[in-house]
């Protein structure tokens, strides 16, 4: 159980948030009259108060809003907390979608002190069902009633894709067949063959919004632009070879160019990383392989199901 200590409000972007005594919290949208609310995933962002005074003992003195918060809870642990976990407030009931954030522009209290918990602590929610907080109620974690789907990301790596020059296709037929399996795909990128880029993507994925499953398109073969297999064992934490292995036995029976495939399919955290081919048919032809067999690992990446056995 945790106490809201603080509710922060900012009306424009790039301005400090400021403190009120209550807030309406808004489904779909955030918190009423909050400039960084909106049909986003980052609707409202949270810390811990205990965070916020063990800053403070360094000899820093804060006030709620410095670090871009909108809710100061006492009692919770939001970290150490999984994406999809439910927070009730009364009538609001908000659902974890990112932990931690990338900090592109230094905050005050950044430049002040050297130093900022927001992108390490906080974590950003949005809101499922509406109502008003108050400083002083009580906030819990609410368990689920039904399973949270399967979430997926989607990266298609091409650069004339990433300059305009070509449509991609790939990407959104993966993200269709995805949907009609019943997955929530949480963002499609489109990156350039950039080594360093792919594996900051991977990276603030898996660790901030922790989706269950990668699905990578392009950059697999022999060019020199081909650096796909690269950045995904550069992040990876566990391999996984079978399913790779079984995409190319598979794709081994419709043509022999399928032995040139360097795909890789690898663990980061709870997220699954598999690299598909960069034609569309290829994609699908490669999802055939392990869309109906991967829901298993990915329960046992969860931590939902724990019986390997064969029934």
């Amino acid at each position: 159980m945790g106490i809201v200590t603080a509710i922060c409000i900012s009306k424009q972007r790039g301005t400090r948030k400021e403190p009120v005594s209550s807030a309406r919290f808004e489904p779909d949208h955030g918190v009423a009259g909050d400039a960084h609310a909106g049909n986003w995933h980052r609707q409202v962002s949270l810390l811990q108060q205990e965070k916020i005074d063990a800053f403070q003992e360094k000899g820093i003195t804060v006030t709620p809003g410095a670090f871009g918060e909108n809710l100061i809870v006492s009692g919770i642990d939001f970290r150490s907390l999984p994406v999809g976990t439910l927070l009730r407030c009364g009538e609001v009931l908000l659902e974890m979608t990112q932990i931690g954030k990338e900090c592109h522009t230094h905050c005050a209290i950044y430049h002040q002190t050297g130093d900022c918990i927001m992108p390490r602590e906080g974590v950003f929610a949005r809101v499922l069902q509406g109502g008003t907080i108050t400083v002083g109620d009580v906030m819990d974690i609410q368990q689920r009633q039904t399973p949270m789907p399967w979430q997926a990301a989607v990266i298609t790596l091409s650069d004339q894709g990433a300059a305009g020059q070509r449509k991609d296709k790939s990407g959104p037929a993966i993200v269709e067949r995805l949907e009609q399996n019943g997955y929530d795909v949480i963002e499609q990128l489109l990156l350039p063959d950039d080594q360093a880029r792919l594996e900051r993507e991977l990276i603030r994925l898996c660790d901030q919004r922790q989706p269950d499953l990668i699905l990578t398109t392009g950059g697999t073969g022999f060019s020199q632009r081909d650096i796909t297999p690269e950045a995904t064992l550069a992040v990876a934490q566990r391999h996984v070879p079978g399913i790779t292995e079984a995409i190319r036995a598979a794709s081994m029976q419709i043509t022999k160019r399928a032995m040139l495939s360097r795909a890789v399919s690898v663990i980061r955290g709870k997220t699954l990383i598999i690299n598909l081919p960069g034609s569309p048919k290829a994609c699908m032809e490669s999802m055939d392989v392990f869309l109906d067999t991967i829901p298993h690992g990915l329960g046992l990446l969860r931590g939902t199901v724990h019986d390997c056995a064969r029934v």
